[in-house]
């Protein structure tokens, strides 16, 4: 069944994909975004777009009720840990203040399901592996916690009003489609970097070696972006049951190190990348891997496009056609 759709963040890495999907399934899409860090180049054509800011009460009021909004699709939220670290009150202002203000008035305009971008971040050094969605959430930075404290209003505000709510949580998005990959500035996710050392642009530069892993580097699950966005399209439509709220990871149930990943890309990209090793960054676990039984059982969700290889394949093809992003046309 088609729907009128927000999607906030629609112009960043993952919003763009799943504008993409929905408008391929024929929804109507609406975008919603500041463009602090997304690109509007990055919007599909077929979807409205306003920049504006989630917490704009006035612009998103306005916005529900003239667009006809039945569904959200949340994604509007800084990223960065160690930012969020360093500006504390600047996650909590956007990814938790502003995000009340959408939840708010998303209530009173009785939008029916509200999907939200949520992080294994909430987890923090969870005690056992791989991670099931009723481990003991225990954020270790701030950026964390603001997913944590935005789930915990959906809970609250949400269901007793009658809206469905879904929370993912996202463990490493990475990949790319034909048309839409990573624009990050600056970019911190492993998969950018390591091909950014495949074209020769930096050395990649590998935090810990002295994990207790199979190769002392971090290990990390790794899902493609398209599978992440199919996901976001299964929650809009998923039964609760009754449910008060549903949370979900979104995984492959297998974890690669960073080593695994660096000799990975070197077989996709024939190329070498250099590396360099350096200390341990405070608060970053050795292991995040998710269960996926529950996204399996509930979405009738797996991971279709997630083996390394195609991740890896499917990012460099992308950052080869745009060697400068969005912003080189």
């Amino acid at each position: 069944m088609t729907a009128r759709i927000l999607v906030t963040g629609g112009a960043g890495y993952i919003g763009s994909v799943i504008v993409d999907q929905l408008l391929e399934r024929g929804h109507g899409v609406v975008v919603l975004d500041d463009l602090s860090t997304g690109h509007r180049q990055a919007v599909a054509r077929g979807a409205g777009f306003i920049q504006g800011n989630v917490g704009n009460r006035e612009l998103v009021e306005a916005l529900l009720e003239r667009e006809r909004i039945e569904a959200i699709i949340h994604l509007a939220a800084f990223a960065l840990v160690p930012e969020s670290v360093a500006e504390p009150q600047k996650y909590v202002t956007n990814n938790v203040t502003a995000a009340r203000v959408l939840l708010e008035t998303a209530v009173r305009a009785r939008v029916r399901r509200f999907v939200f971008s949520s992080s294994c971040a909430v987890y923090g050094h969870p005690a056992t592996i791989p991670i099931t969605e009723d481990a003991p959430q225990r954020p270790v930075n701030p950026y964390g916690e603001t997913k944590r404290d935005f789930e915990q209003l959906l809970v609250e505000a949400g269901p007793p009003r009658g809206m469905g709510v879904v929370s993912l949580r996202y463990f490493n998005a990475s990949g790319a489609t034909d048309v839409r990959g990573e624009d990050h500035d600056p970019e911190t996710h492993l998969i950018p970097n390591v091909l950014a050392a495949a074209l020769g642009k930096r050395r990649l530069e590998i935090y810990g070696t002295d994990y207790p892993t199979r190769d002392g580097s971090a290990v990390r699950d790794y899902v493609h972006v398209a599978d992440i966005a199919d996901a976001h399209l299964r929650a809009l439509d998923v039964g609760l049951d009754g449910a008060a709220a549903l949370a979900v990871n979104l995984g492959t149930g297998a974890g690669r190190s960073v080593r695994e990943v660096v000799a990975a890309a070197r077989g996709v990209t024939g190329r070498d990348v250099p590396t360099v090793e350096r200390p341990r960054r405070p608060g970053d676990p050795p292991e995040l891997v998710a269960a996926v039984n529950r996204a399996a059982t509930v979405l009738g969700w797996r991971a279709s496009h997630s083996s390394l290889e195609e991740i890896l394949g499917s990012a460099w093809r992308w950052h080869q056609h745009h060697p400068h992003g969005y912003r080189g046309g």
